[in-house]
């Protein structure tokens, strides 16, 4: 029985940063995906890691990333990649989250960075923006989980073990969202049932498959039709299947109301040989 959904912040809650880091990249002649490249050498105790579970400060990482990134003949200044956080939020994301609010228990699992008083790196870097304008999403949650707060960051298990502590919860009764395979795959050994968000549109279907109450007017519309396909005698042609139950919650969806479902189903009957 499902009885949490755990979410990642910045690739799930917002777009993800990778476009950012390309486009530095492309504006500065670097080889493409240079910054992904450098934060997956030695994961676990290069300047990233480090920075996410508050071993070092972003003065120490500046300097540490640059080191780094000249391994692979180039200079990038650590400083320059964390202007490059910040996300645009998905709003259907958080409309998600709204209407599962009060269902289920609710965590945001997040690699983040410690704050400091350097309020431009704070105004421009998601990893820090538990703060202004994401404060609000912050509040969705039950109960917030940083790496640079528990000193312990995702992929370790123990990331996970302590989130499910912290929600009262065991792996196996939690959903968890993230944008990264690396950070799903320990979820998933623990038991959780995962989904890997690359566009929002498909992981809110995904999620819905594995919820037993309605995130979307789209996915209602769905669930109804579905229903009423599982009750019916005869068979119904595949357009009338794919056209609502395969379509995305688009406005065309979202704006079906029960007396347009009646009609679909009547064409359907009629149009049986």
């Amino acid at each position: 029985m499902i009885k949490a959904v755990f979410w990642d912040f910045g690739g799930v809650i917002t777009t993800s940063p990778f476009d950012s880091f390309n486009i530095y990249e492309e504006k500065r002649n670097l080889p493409k995906d240079l910054i992904r490249t450098i934060n997956s050498t030695n994961p676990d105790n290069n300047a990233w890691a480090k920075l996410e579970r508050n071993e070092i400060d972003q003065e120490e990482f500046d300097s540490l990333f640059e080191v780094e990134s000249r391994q692979f003949g180039h200079s990038v200044p650590g400083k320059q990649v964390l202007t490059l956080l910040k996300g645009q939020i998905r709003p259907d994301m958080v409309k998600a989250i709204r209407e599962i609010k009060d269902k289920l228990i609710q965590g945001c699992l997040t690699n983040n960075i410690q704050s400091t008083e350097d309020q431009e790196l704070e105004k421009n870097n998601t990893a820090t923006a538990i703060s202004g304008t994401n404060q609000e999403i912050m509040g969705l949650f039950d109960f917030v989980f940083e790496s640079s707060k528990e000193n312990v960051r995702k992929p370790d298990p123990k990331f996970y073990q302590l989130a499910c502590e912290r929600g009262k919860v065991n792996p196996n009764e939690v959903i968890f969202l993230d944008d990264l395979g690396v950070n799903l795959k320990p979820a998933k050994a623990l038991g959780m049932k995962t989904i890997k968000v690359v566009k929002a549109e498909d992981a809110l279907r995904d999620l819905q498959d594995l919820l037993d109450f309605p995130i979307t007017k789209g996915s209602l519309l769905r669930q109804s039709f579905a229903l009423v396909l599982s009750n019916l005698k005869y068979p119904v042609p595949p357009f009338i299947i794919i056209a609502v139950i395969a379509s995305p919650a688009s406005s065309a969806v979202q704006g079906a109301t029960t007396d347009m479902l009646g009609k679909a189903l009547k064409i359907a009957k009629s149009s049986v040989v």
